[in-house]
């Protein structure tokens, strides 16, 4: 059997030093998911099997209606979910990005900003813009391609979507920075700034731009990293030998890993993740240890580059179904409640369905509107030709 590799350093004299032993592939892989469930340093208020646990440095105490709450947003948002992706398998919609099995990190974490914070999504982010009194009407212009996302960001403290991977760490950085300089930062009712993005992004130069600049400048940012195991078709093991929470120690701010289905437990890491940010100690980076249960698009066949038995182990772990099985052991929920819910959400997604369908199409020369501020002779010119062309078509706005 041959030794194993060593990696080596640099000496003053110029020689070359053996160090440690390289770790193997299995080691790497071992290294980053340790268990099934995140390893030892998890998070963790609320187990798969539904059992309230404590920590002691994360622990929140939540009443009855806020447990209730919680779980209604997760059920809710699953059902819009569902739908969206049903739309977009019967041609109403272009594409849809499916957060199946995301929803406790992205209910935990919206509901843990205040309105006063700022929110960059990345584009799966359903659950994030519920929490911020964003409905599922207002995200379908976006994927049936007739606007570029239509609520008011600043109205809703929450950006559009960003489908460049990895763009809206750069401008969470840029907003976050803004925030210090206009000293909107340094107490307990300071803002805060919030970037949502997937495990794949930590690959791109954007990130590690974002990290410096968030660092140096003290920014009160806060990187949520969905870490659903799969960049689309790369695993976690082919992007990083370390879990992607400890890259923060090379920045100089802390990192921690959160149970990404343990809805609890990503709310109070979120909300202490925005008071040390508005309190003026700079940036935290959260990895919410989840999985994407469905594809990375609807564009995409996971079937292709995942093994069925791994969807299997990570559907017992479900992030709605601990939360309803807590809620009835504790005798904080009946039957009727769980029934309403559903219904709650047939009823959205009916709703739903129905705006979809009777979307109108945009008129022709939508596309040249909101390009540039002020008139522009060239787009002007290129308007003109194309309304020009698509007046020759039967009907004369194609």
């Amino acid at each position: 059997m041959s030794s194993p590799e060593r990696w080596t350093q640099p000496q003053p004299d110029g020689t070359v030093a053996a160090t440690a032993a390289k770790p193997s592939a299995e080691q790497v892989i071992a290294g980053l998911r340790a268990t099934s469930e995140g390893g030892s340093e998890l998070v963790q208020l609320l187990t798969p099997e539904g059992e309230r646990v404590s920590h002691p440095e994360f622990d929140i105490d939540l009443t009855a209606e806020e447990l209730r709450g919680l779980y209604r947003d997760m059920v809710l948002i699953r059902r819009i979910d569902r739908e969206g992706k049903a739309l977009q398998r019967q041609g109403q919609l272009g594409l849809w990005a499916p957060l199946l099995g995301q929803e406790a990190a992205q209910i935990g974490a919206g509901r843990a900003l205040r309105p006063t914070d700022m929110a960059f999504p990345g584009y799966r982010e359903h659950g994030v813009a519920w929490c911020r009194g964003i409905g599922p009407k207002e995200i379908l212009g976006m994927w049936r391609g007739i606007d570029h996302g239509s609520w008011d960001p600043m109205k809703y403290r929450f950006h559009p979507y960003t489908i460049v991977i990895c763009n809206q760490c750069l401008n969470a950085a840029g907003y976050a920075m803004g925030q210090r300089f206009d000293g909107k930062v340094g107490d307990s009712d300071g803002e805060a700034t919030m970037c949502f993005f997937g495990d794949g992004a930590t690959s791109q130069g954007d990130m590690h731009e974002a990290f410096v600049w968030a660092s140096v400048y003290d920014a009160p940012l806060v990187f949520f990293c969905q870490n659903n195991q799969w960049a689309i078709s790369e695993p976690t093991e082919r992007q990083s030998r370390l879990p992607f929470y400890q890259r923060a120690r090379g920045y100089g701010f802390p990192g921690i890993r959160v149970d990404g289905n343990d809805v609890i437990a990503t709310l109070a890491v979120s909300r202490w993740a925005l008071d040390e940010c508005r309190t003026g100690n700079g940036p935290v980076l959260i990895e919410a240890f989840t999985y994407r249960m469905d594809a990375h698009t609807t564009s995409d066949d996971a079937s292709r580059y995942r093994l069925s038995t791994e969807l299997e182990e990570w559907k017992l772990k479900d992030p709605i179904e601990r939360v309803r099985v807590h809620l009835a052991r504790t005798g904080m929920a009946d039957s009727d409640f769980f029934e309403s819910i559903q219904a709650e959400a047939d009823v959205m997604a009916a709703d739903m369905r129905d705006y979809c369908m009777n979307l109108p199409d945009p008129p022709a020369e939508r596309i040249f509107s909101n390009v540039y501020a002020e008139p522009n002779p060239v787009l002007d010119a290129q308007r003109d030709e194309y309304l020009s062309y698509v007046s020759g078509f039967a009907g004369g706005d194609h």
